[in-house]
């Protein structure tokens, strides 16, 4: 038998009192944002016109949008129409905003604090239930994909080629036009390249000169050989041409890409905040690199706790300021910093010590590979030789000594400072085999590098991992980190941004990651024993009177 079914109804049914299921994702939605403190909402609005929608009222449609893999502004306008969640977030009073409003708010730079209060409170959260603590943070990052076209790049390295080129260019019409006796700013090409400014002043000049030159022809009689007037006039048109289509406009895109590079060597011309880098995705597996920005993540327990976006493509450049952003909200967060052998430099090491005295479980590039039997057996390894530290010097399997030279100071490309020890094979006039050993194939004398500094900050960091706990801690990181990536882009099917610049792009995935968080809370809160057993505390979201906290 079935039921009956027919879809004229004839009766009318009311249900005022709907209410999301008790193991809906939106109860944690609802109470995580209503949990941020009501100064972090008080935003500048207009004294007169239409009243602008509650921020909450919209960071709680894109956290319940993004979970349903809706990016797009109109498409969260049509789910609003037709999700009830949606319309119990909005309430009986509300009309639903616009994509506009949507697409505003999240592209807002004074959303990025309210997502920052909303995490803050997610911490909370999580610290009062008992799913974070001191122990420990795990960081690592991923590339996504920026709203840009692949084929939109801008090269550092092009512009330092081409600009010079054009500055020969301009200095040699800067020269043609002073032998022409125009009058013309004194510039000194040679000392300085003409800037914009400067053609810009040159353009006006030879402007006015051509004026008055037409000026001149007007008044002018026909004559045989034609008018030396026109000839100059006509000679002065070509270079005004030359300013005009060719020299000034190239210059202003040089300069323009000289200040929007920063730091970096690319970005885009669709989205001048993205930088070309390898994805970690790479279907055609040629290594081609793609406008994109790299996510940093630290997380605990697969909740990521904090996110930072930067435009750098390593990642060992991003851990000192993403530490650097976690402290100053967190202030003695954590006792141990995880990540994987990408994060593991001398200036990292030097930096987790000295100004944020933290231990850090971060292996370093060769640590791996300083563990094999190979490594070991090298004869061409340092570490393998013998040291005397009475007469500080170093001796190789062959027996040749080498001997305290000098010190040597070096600077990599960002600036960093490296403190060097070179030591110089001895000579040894009486034994011609082992004078041959301790030379180099061109007659030159052998000598070694050591940096002190990272053999002791390599030290630490074998200590620390080989440690009881930071072994165990370790051990975690995959499983701790990993998955939040692998549910951001196989789950949500977050793969590319939605929206262009940097600071709506990490409006963007700070709403990706904290509707994966609740996500993973409302499934965690469902289980019967959320905490240790010798605890005995359960906890679970209550509803009394609309108000939605948790209870112990």
């Amino acid at each position: 038998m079935q039921m009956n079914y027919t879809s004229n109804r004839t009766t009318l049914e009311l249900n005022l009192s709907w209410q999301p299921q008790s193991n809906s994702v939106a109860w944690a939605i609802n109470a995580i944002v209503d949990d941020i403190p009501t100064a972090t909402f008080q935003t500048s609005s207009a004294p007169t016109g239409r009243p602008s929608y509650p921020p909450q009222l919209l960071l709680k449609l894109w956290l319940f949008g993004y979970l349903r893999q809706t990016f797009s502004g109109r498409k969260l306008v049509q789910l609003a129409n037709e999700n009830l969640v949606m319309r119990w977030f909005i309430g009986p009073n509300l009309t639903i905003p616009s994509y506009r409003t949507f697409n505003r708010f999240r592209s807002n730079p004074g959303t990025l604090r309210l997502i920052e209060g909303l995490f803050r409170a997610f911490r909370d959260y999580l610290t009062m239930i008992g799913l974070f603590n001191n122990s420990a943070l795990f960081i690592d990052g991923t590339k996504i994909l920026a709203d840009a076209n692949k084929y939109t790049f801008v090269w550092r390295k092009s512009i330092e080629k081409a600009e010079p080129k054009l500055d020969d260019k301009t200095a040699s019409l800067y020269q043609e036009l002073l032998n022409y006796q125009v009058s013309i700013p004194r510039f000194s090409p040679r000392e300085r390249a003409l800037t914009s400014a400067d053609l810009i002043k040159l353009t006006t000049n030879l402007t006015l000169a051509i004026n008055g030159l037409t000026e001149k022809i007007k008044f002018e009689k026909p004559r045989r050989g034609g008018s030396q007037a026109k000839r100059h006039r006509r000679k002065l048109k070509h270079f005004l041409h030359l300013l005009t289509t060719d020299y000034l406009p190239r210059k202003q895109r040089y300069e323009l890409a000289e200040k929007t590079f920063g730091d970096r060597n690319s970005f885009s011309k669709t989205d001048h905040d993205a930088t070309f880098m390898r994805m970690k995705e790479d279907p055609m597996r040629n290594g081609q690199l793609k406008p994109g920005y790299n996510l940093q993540v630290a997380s605990q327990r697969q909740f990521a706790l904090y996110y930072q976006l930067f435009q750098r493509p390593t990642d060992t450049r991003t851990l000192i300021p993403f530490v650097t952003h976690i402290f100053k909200q967190s202030p003695r967060v954590v006792q141990y910093l995880v990540a994987d052998a990408g994060y593991g430099s001398e200036m990292n090491y030097q930096k987790l010590t000295d100004d944020f005295q933290t231990k850090y479980l971060i292996p370093y590039g060769m640590y791996e590979k300083e563990q094999t039997r190979s490594y070991h057996k090298d004869r061409r390894k340092v570490a393998n030789w013998q040291y005397d530290e009475l007469n500080d010097q170093y001796t190789d399997p062959d027996g040749i000594i080498f001997n305290f030279h000098h010190y040597s100071t070096r600077h990599d490309r960002y600036g960093y400072e490296r403190q060097f020890k070179v030591y110089r094979s001895v000579k040894y006039f009486e034994d011609p085999k082992r004078e041959a050993l301790a030379t180099t194939k061109r007659g030159n004398r052998r000598q070694i590098s050591v940096n002190y500094s990272w053999l002791y900050f390599k030290d630490q960091a074998k200590k620390q991992l080989t440690s009881k706990v930071g072994h165990a801690l370790y051990a975690h990181r995959k499983i701790e980190i990993e998955p939040i990536f692998a549910d951001l882009k196989t789950y949500l099917k977050f793969k590319r941004f939605s929206v262009r610049g940097l600071t709506a792009a990490t409006n963007e995935i700070g709403i990706a990651l904290m509707a994966e968080n609740l996500s993973k809370l409302s499934k965690t809160v469902k289980q019967a024993h959320i905490m240790p057993k010798k605890s005995g505390v359960n906890c679970r979201f209550v509803a009394i009177n609309t108000t939605y906290y948790f209870r112990f």
